[in-house]
């Protein structure tokens, strides 16, 4: 402390002796003025006299040169410009903006805008150098001698586009003189430093024309749903009619009004000969006609996304910085942000995501009748009311709980989401809660599974309503039967074949903590003894968790890490059922695995972003090298027994009534407990497909298991999507691509009928149902016992899977079996 007083006193010394000659050469000054005046009074009254008279105007001349910007500024105008999401196929998906703003080159403005423009606000545009003193003159003849309300406004586009660009200021006196002075000395600045293009391009890229867009390519877009190149006479018209008085004139708002301005527009048009007589009454008489299209983060392609999209780019733009030094500003500085992402397939997805749960919400609506759907849970309601935005907005503004809870009781207009169509109704905020929370929601995300990029992303239902992204990895829900792949991937690796037969009988197992566990399945076949093949694709837990207890517990997970789940995995063997919770984002990832011959896959979905300087950014692929997880034999097997489950098991609705029989699709379904949750993964060649589908309060589901499956539920969402595809030549890489043919020693493995037909499982159903048939064909009078279920339930099987190979579609629609608990 002693050593910072030292050096402060040391500073203070330092700094007096410096200044000390500068103080006493200006107290001499003052000395010698003051003796002056003192021996001369005249001189004293003059100055004072002068600085009466002269010193206001020097004073007002010196604000206005402080307040007026230089030519290095006004070299370097940076309008606030919004930031676009390109798809792979350059469709723009969305902006980022605190204004909605896109700059455009002069040659993107159609003529007839700049023609409106200059007949309507600045005729003499190319006589004049910044201010037009004749037009000024004029104005100040007519509103001030002659009183004329009609005398127009002497500002020319110059000063209108300073005006715009430095915003007046409100001074102690003289404000509107003092700035009117700084926009004419900016305006002539700006005319020598920008061509006469240059000048129309700035203003019509800075001019605000309502409804929060601004430039006249965002105004287009707004109000005709086309680029400013493409304006017709009589939309450029009502856009620079708008400039007047941006609301008063907004033709949304007040379309008479708007009409009758656009006609004055185009009457200044023809009368400085823009266009004949005969043009102009054709145009008057055209009916106001919009395309309104109200920009919403909300509305557009891939919502979710680009929700999701926004946090890694501001996280982008704070570690990244513009030429001046500066971290780059998401929403101002007009990045071009290029995205992995496929419009069709994004199209694609959401159309199948809203065909699909218009449906099963009508099921379930069904399903519950009259009774809410939280029955039993009454908590769910409480929950979600504390959740909601405006009890937290009340209760921080010191609001007792219950005072809080009445305040929700009353009734206002409310917006209410319903598949067929937004309403709005009266009801309290505490049924809205009510209402919106009996929506099931849904998950829906595609990638390539060679390259690791996202091309469709669906994360919910409405995102304006449901908010929540049900892709992104900190979503989490239990997986079901979809992570048993990962489970027979172990198993496999470590010496297990798929024609391996494992019995079904239930077994009991204890936990770390003592706690005892006897995992059953859907259906009561519990003698029976299963291939891998076999119970993979009818989803029989009681083998998976066999194969876990053989493959191991922690080889399982180290698999699962490995593959690119992230998510808590607890070393019990009931993860083999899918008891875990992880996100849609993780799964996928962790089935592209499968589809890339075993090499791990990160998936990404940024390819660049480009800034208005030209600056490209491309580091945005994962750092992270892929590397091998499984062995090619054991990923070709794994699809093999995945097509297996599309082919005959619980997803072969996929083929019969999605039309999916002519892509080569492997798959899975899964099914967490109570119905919560509803799942499934889908896998061509060229593309890995996830779905999901349950409400945001897992406490809400179907009492049905029938209802409530995974292959009721997400399957239809791939299905849907995979017609789409297939409807478009343009993705016939998708749609016609296949597996590679399986190498001799994976057919063999896979090619249980080659073993089956004596030892096998399949072997002794096909004996045991030609035996007893032909014992009841032959003797009519001693009949065969009556057929066990047991019996009912393999015939089944065996004819389901008889049609399954014979592609007989009617067969497999009335022989379609349940997902067993998956």
């Amino acid at each position: 402390m002693k050593r910072i007083k030292r050096q402060v006193r040391f500073g203070y010394v330092w700094a007096y002796r410096k200044a000390r000659p500068l103080v006493q050469y200006l107290a001499l000054c003052y000395a010698q003025v003051r003796e002056y005046y003192r021996t001369h009074p005249k001189a004293r009254k003059w100055t004072i006299a002068g600085l009466i008279v002269g010193g206001p105007p020097l004073l007002l001349l010196l604000v206005v040169w402080i307040e007026v910007p230089g030519k290095r500024a006004l070299r370097n105008i940076q309008n606030q410009v919004a930031s676009e999401v390109y798809s792979a196929d350059s469709v723009l998906l969305g902006r980022y903006y605190l204004q909605d703003r896109t700059e455009i080159r002069f040659d993107d403005i159609a003529p007839v805008v700049v023609d409106a423009l200059i007949a309507t606000e600045d005729v003499r545009f190319y006589e004049h150098g910044g201010v037009d003193y004749e037009s000024l003159g004029r104005v100040l003849v007519k509103s001030i001698l002659l009183q004329e309300e009609s005398a127009g406004g002497g500002s020319t586009l110059s000063q209108q586009l300073s005006k715009n660009l430095y915003p007046r200021k409100r001074y102690w006196v003289l404000s509107m003189l003092i700035n009117k002075m700084r926009e004419s000395i900016t305006a002539q600045r700006l005319e020598d430093l920008y061509t006469k293009k240059e000048l129309i391009r700035l203003y019509l890229n800075t001019i605000p024309f309502g409804d929060q867009c601004f430039g006249i390519e965002a105004a287009a877009k707004r109000f005709f749903s086309v680029r400013a190149k493409e304006l017709t006479a009589d939309q450029a018209a009502v856009l620079v009619g708008m400039l007047k008085a941006t609301h008063n004139y907004n033709p949304r708002l007040f379309p008479e009004r708007s009409r009758t301005r656009r006609n004055v527009v185009l009457a200044q048009m023809q009368k400085y000969k823009r266009f004949p007589k005969e043009t102009l009454d054709s145009l008057q008489a055209l009916p106001l006609e919009l395309k309104y299209n109200m920009v919403s983060h909300h509305q557009g392609l891939a919502p979710y996304f680009r929700e999701y999209l926004k946090g890694e780019l501001l996280e982008w733009c704070r570690n990244n910085t513009r030429p001046d030094g500066s971290p780059y500003n998401l929403y101002t500085d007009g990045l071009k942000i290029y995205t992995t992402l496929d419009s069709h397939l994004q199209e694609y997805a959401e159309n199948a995501v809203a065909r699909q749960m218009k449906e099963v919400q009508k099921q379930f609506t069904d399903h519950w009748r009259k009774e809410n759907p939280w029955q039993g849970h009454e908590e769910v309601i409480q929950d979600a009311i504390r959740r909601s935005s405006r009890y937290k907005a009340l209760a921080e503004k010191g609001m007792s709980e219950e005072e809080v809870l009445d305040e929700l009781q009353k009734p206002m207009p409310m917006r209410m989401f319903s598949w067929d169509g937004e309403k709005v109704v009266k009801m309290s905020p505490i049924d809205s809660i009510k209402h919106h929370i009996q929506f099931l929601n849904a998950g829906f995300l595609a990638i390539e599974p060679k390259t690791g990029r996202v091309r469709a992303w669906v994360g919910g239902i409405e995102h304006d309503f449901f908010q929540y992204d049900h892709v992104k990895v900190s979503t989490k829900r239990q997986v079901g039967s979809i992570f048993k792949p990962i489970v027979y991937a172990t198993a496999i690796e470590r010496g297990a074949q798929p024609c391996d037969l494992v019995s079904a009988a239930q077994e009991t197992y204890i936990d770390k903590e003592g706690d005892k566990w006897t995992p059953r399945n859907m259906q009561n076949d519990y003698q029976v003894k299963y291939t891998m093949r076999g119970a993979l694709a009818y989803s029989i837990n009681t083998v998976a968790v066999k194969m876990i207890q053989q493959a191991g517990v922690l080889n399982t997970m180290e698999t699962a890490r490995n593959m690119g789940i992230t998510s808590e995995l607890p070393d019990v063997p009931s993860i083999a059922l899918g008891s875990s919770s992880i996100s849609l984002m993780e799964m996928v990832t962790a089935y592209s695995c499968f589809a890339n011959n075993g090499m791990a896959v990160h998936p990404y979905y940024i390819t660049g972003v480009r800034d208005r300087s030209g600056n490209t950014y491309t580091d945005f692929k994962p750092a992270e090298k892929s590397k091998r997880v499984l062995k090619p034999e054991t990923a070709e097997l794994i699809v093999g027994l995945l097509r297996t489950v599309v082919h005959e098991g619980t997803a072969s609705r996929l083929r019969w009534k999605y039309a999916a029989h002519n892509n080569d699709v492997a798959g899975k379904t899964g099914t967490t407990q109570a119905n919560a949750d509803g799942w499934f993964m889908g896998m061509t060649p060229e593309l890995v497909m996830g779905s999901w589908v349950g409400a945001d309060d897992p406490r809400i589901h179907f009492r049905s298991t029938e209802l409530g499956q995974g292959s009721n539920t997400a399957l239809p969402m791939v299905g849907y999507f995979l017609q789409q595809v297939n409807e478009d030549s343009e993705f016939k890489t998708i749609s016609k691509a296949t597996f590679p043919t399986p190498s001799r020693a994976a057919q063999q493995k896979l090619s249980c009928d080659l073993y089956e037909l004596d030892d096998t499982l399949w072997g002794k159903l096909e004996q045991m149902t030609f035996k007893q048939d032909s014992i009841r064909a032959a003797d009519t009078l001693n009949p065969a016992p009556k057929e066990s279920y047991m019996e009912k339930l393999y015939k089944r099987k065996l004819k389901m899977r008889q049609a399954s190979q014979a592609r007989d579609s009617a067969a497999l629609r009335t022989l379609e079996i349940e997902d067993s608990g998956g």
